[in-house]
């Protein structure tokens, strides 16, 4: 072993290019920021999102659609899906919370029941809305439909 040998170990060192520090270290004059603007300037923080005077993503993009404020959102229950709930409980009173224990509606939403399906037994279904045709079943069927506000 002898000192002329010795060399650091593998990935230990890195070459470090000092840009600013004059035209014989191949990095003078602008400190490869290009040529004037607030770019080249120091201090120089640039906006979130920008691209450099590009047209920026959030602008480039299409928009469309729209989006009502004021909408009331409902979950559905369908007819044939409380003919089935009582069917396996038995309880001829149904209202939200019944649904939401069977698992027909998740979390806090509204609840309106539409007349999709056959409903036989009379029951009293208390819900946040009801279809027309939803209404004449359960009358139909000798049931009572009331609404909650």
């Amino acid at each position: 072993m002898k000192l002329e040998n010795l060399t650091p170990a593998k990935g230990s060192t890195k070459k470090c290019k000092r840009i600013g520090r004059g035209e014989g270290s191949g990095k003078g004059g602008t400190s490869t920021r290009g040529n004037k603007g607030a770019q080249a300037r120091a201090g120089y923080e640039h906006k979130i999102g920008f691209e450099g005077g590009q047209m920026p993503l959030q602008r480039r993009t299409p928009k469309f659609g729209f989006h009502n404020p004021t909408r009331v959102e409902y979950k559905a229950v369908n007819v044939a899906a409380i003919q089935e709930l009582f069917e396996k409980t038995g309880n001829s009173v149904i209202d939200i919370d019944a649904m939401r224990n069977a698992g027909m509606t998740s979390g806090k939403g509204l609840v309106k029941v539409l007349g999709n399906g056959e409903l036989s037994a009379k029951l009293e279904i208390s819900a946040n809305a009801f279809s027309k045709s939803a209404i004449d079943k359960i009358e139909k069927a000798g049931g009572k439909a009331t609404t909650i506000e």
